[in-house]
């Protein structure tokens, strides 16, 4: 878990329930033999991981949290809009709540007077709000999840800190953003180290042209890439690809090779679409498809849904989108959706 989440930089937390939540998703797609109960032990009882905001919600690794630290400080300082209108009463009476009984959800506080929500995914409870903006600006942390229910604990005492680790400077959370990328992407473009995150562009910039400089990076040119650059590690270049068999992976729409639509674009020549929020008579591929990679080449898209109380995994639409003969993939493919549907109803084999 500890790896593979470092490996990756991050790993997307989403609600969408249609099967299995993309972060399980995502992790059993890199560790074969994933359950559900690795995450809970590594963020709850080994806090290895934590939750915070990257370009969304995710799990990152703990061992990293000082680079997150200066966004926590930002938070503090400037809530975001939404947790502008939470009062300092009512901040001090959570934190309060549980400095003296311990982590709780937002389904043990019962004794608010309710509201009207102003958003779908609001909540009637005054002190949601309240718990999120001390999240954000790192007062609490989450300890542990049942489903999308948090539970909020202090951060110090979650992870026995005595004294909380030193808040990076703007320049090493730069570093760490740049190091990060080349650690999960290999090969590099200032548009996929800096995913939603345009600000940073001209400093990460400025380090990309010292490590060029020093020959710590290598420009490289890349056919159909146009004006686009890209950059590698020199030792990457002398590294062989894996051997052994190619493997069959269906990918959750948030997994991070698919989440960058326009570096899947360019290195797959495919171009995902995400239904979820499409009117139906406009979906083409469907509510909620997975991409499939066989091997090197993202050959089709499967719109699943499991069916819970059957225990069926239902493929609602199958599109064809590689260049290779459909009878060559189907067989593989379907092995995978078999081992998916044991994953998602937790079937031991």
């Amino acid at each position: 878990m500890a790896k593979a989440v470092d490996h990756l930089g991050y790993v997307q937390i989403d609600t969408i329930n249609v099967i299995e939540r993309c972060h399980h998703h995502i992790l059993w797609t890199r560790i074969p033999a994933y359950r559900r109960q690795h995450l809970h032990q590594a963020l709850s009882v080994d806090k290895t991981i934590f939750e915070y905001w990257t370009h969304a919600l995710s799990y990152v690794p703990a061992k990293d949290i000082r680079f997150f630290l200066p966004a926590m400080k930002r938070h503090r300082q400037s809530p975001k809009t939404q947790f502008a209108a939470v009062s300092q009463d009512d901040l001090r009476r959570v934190l309060t709540l549980i400095r003296n009984d311990g982590a709780l959800s937002i389904r043990d506080i019962d004794d608010e007077v309710l509201v009207e929500k102003d958003h779908a995914w609001a909540s009637r409870k005054p002190s949601k709000r309240a718990l999120q903006r001390a999240f954000y600006s790192g007062a609490l942390t989450i300890s542990a999840r049942s489903g999308m229910v948090k539970t909020y604990e202090l951060m110090d005492r979650h992870f026995g800190w005595n004294r909380r680790p030193d808040a990076a400077s703007e320049r090493q959370v730069l570093v760490y953003v740049l190091d990060r990328a080349l650690r999960s992407q290999g090969v590099v473009s200032l548009d996929s180290i800096c995913h939603l995150d345009a600000p940073r562009k001209a400093e990460i910039r400025r380090l990309i042209d010292a490590r060029v400089r020093r020959k710590e990076l290598l420009p490289v040119a890349i056919e159909g890439a146009g004006k686009l650059e890209h950059w590698v590690q020199p030792e990457m270049l002398d590294t062989p690809p894996p051997s052994g068999p190619d493997r069959v992976h269906l990918l959750s729409p948030f997994d991070p090779l698919i989440i960058q639509r326009k570096r899947l674009q360019f290195f797959f020549d495919y171009g995902h679409r995400f239904e979820a929020y499409v009117p139906k008579e406009k979906r083409l591929l469907g509510y909620f498809a997975l991409p499939v990679l066989d091997g090197d080449e993202i050959i089709a898209a499967i719109d699943l849904k499991a069916d819970r109380e059957k225990q069926k995994l239902l493929v609602q639409q199958w599109t064809w989108v590689g260049r290779g003969s459909v009878r060559s993939h189907k067989a593989r493919v379907e092995a995978e959706l078999h081992r998916f549907a044991d994953f998602q109803f937790d079937r031991q084999r």
